[in-house]
């Protein structure tokens, strides 16, 4: 049996541009008040069956705090319907209906007779909310006085308390100390073992797989896919993981031209110099000299952003001013931080760069890069057979990895579980 129904839901707002605040304005400016009608949900449609946890996600401003607020008729649809059986409780804003200046017992009242309880019924409930709420010192002070954490722990204490049959939550318990989240998802947990309809708008897509039977991803105002909850994250953590990789493009095409303009600074303040600054970001005698190096992803194209699991080449582009008996290339990548998380050099792996009296190229490739998602910086270098620096780049340029993998840390190493 379903515990909510919603056939077809539309909801649209008007998005002003510069709308007037005073009456005054509105009158001496009319023209302020254009507008653009934005349509928020498009044609939802959702079943959650009684006793079901469904965790709602989606990016920021895709409507799934809206269709939450029109599931406790905060507001209205424009199209479509919804239908809820049971009383229903929710957690949609911090300390929504509570007056700032009646104190935390008389909002205890207010509110949960908002919710539908009688005067006897929020008697007996009265300590209970109290004691969950920790707030046993402070219950008789204006609840204006109380500090964001303070109210989230009234809020959810009325709400779970009300006997309600469907749970409504929005982001509410990003709020307060870690000891209380845990004792409200120990709670919610119990809530969930006894039957009761949940319904939660998260971020947290660890939540979400953890708590929820069931997920659903809205995207522009549509719900695209809907199913087991590994199953949906899995598909938003890779769209977003695309997305991430639209943006980073888009910031590389702007950052490429300053790197551009700082490398050559560097450049022309390094011909400079004489002696070695090791202090530098770029040192070096020069006697070989790094023109260019590129990073390339598994199609071959120069780029800053690489998916984990596909192929890195690094490839230089050197001149010779003055030949050397041998010299030896490395390259080094490291957290922002600092640390090193992998390096090497032609010396170490044993190769041998064939002597040049001009320039040259040679690549250093990765089959499959174990970088989980973050920023790293490359390093490269060109030293002789002694190891005295020729061309030294401390942080040549940083780059970006994107990876579908869940690990957390720096690098991934293939692995598999194995139960006896």
């Amino acid at each position: 049996m379903n515990a909510i129904k919603v056939v077809d839901l539309h909801k649209k707002f008007k998005v002003f541009y510069d709308k007037g605040q005073s009456l005054k304005e509105r009158i001496l400016f009319k023209n302020r008040s254009s507008y653009e009608e934005r349509w928020v949900l498009k044609g939802v449609n959702l079943e959650i069956k009684k006793g079901e946890v469904v965790g709602l996600i989606g990016h920021n401003g895709c409507g799934k705090s809206t269709l939450l607020k029109l599931m406790t008729k905060i507001i209205y649809p424009d199209q479509g319907t919804i239908q809820i059986s049971g009383r229903v409780s929710s957690l949609i804003e911090l300390g929504a209906g509570f007056h700032p200046d009646m104190t935390g017992r008389e909002n205890i009242y207010t509110n949960a007779a908002i919710f539908g309880l009688t005067r006897k019924e929020i008697d007996n409930r009265l300590n209970d909310i109290i004691e969950f709420s920790e707030l046993e010192d402070f219950i008789d002070n204006p609840v204006r006085t109380y500090s964001s954490g303070m109210y989230m722990r009234l809020a959810f204490s009325v709400a779970i308390n009300v006997d309600a049959e469907v749970l409504l939550i929005d982001e509410i318990l990003a709020v307060g100390d870690a000891n209380f989240q845990a004792k409200c998802f120990d709670r919610l947990r119990e809530l969930k073992a006894s039957g009761i309809t949940i319904v939660i708008v998260t971020h947290d897509t660890g939540t979400i797989e953890n708590f929820c039977n069931r997920a659903v991803w809205i995207n522009e105002g549509e719900v695209v896919s809907m199913g087991t909850a590994a199953k949906v994250v899995d598909e938003y953590l890779k769209y977003m993981n695309g997305k991430k990789i639209e943006s980073l493009i888009k910031r590389e095409q702007k950052e490429n031209i300053k790197e551009e303009e700082k490398i050559n600074v560097i450049e022309k303040n390094n011909d400079k110099e004489e002696e070695i600054n090791y202090n530098a970001n770029r040192f070096g005698l020069k006697h070989i000299e790094i023109e260019k190096v590129n990073i390339k992803n598994a199609e071959g194209k120069k780029t800053l952003i690489l998916r984990a699991g596909e192929s890195m080449e690094i490839e230089y582009f050197y001149k010779v001013n003055r030949p050397l008996e041998e010299y030896n290339f490395g390259m080094g990548i490291f957290t922002l931080e600092g640390n090193c998380i992998m390096g090497t050099n032609t010396q170490i792996d044993r190769l041998k760069i064939p002597h040049t009296n001009v320039n040259g190229k040679l690549s250093f490739k990765i089959e499959k890069l174990p970088l989980l998602s973050g920023k790293y910086i490359l390093q490269v270098a060109v030293v002789d057979i002694n190891g005295t620096p020729m061309d030294f780049y401390r942080e040549y340029c940083r780059f970006d990895v994107v990876s579908e993998e869940r690990a957390v840390g720096l690098i991934f190493i293939n692995h598999k579980w194995i139960i006896d």
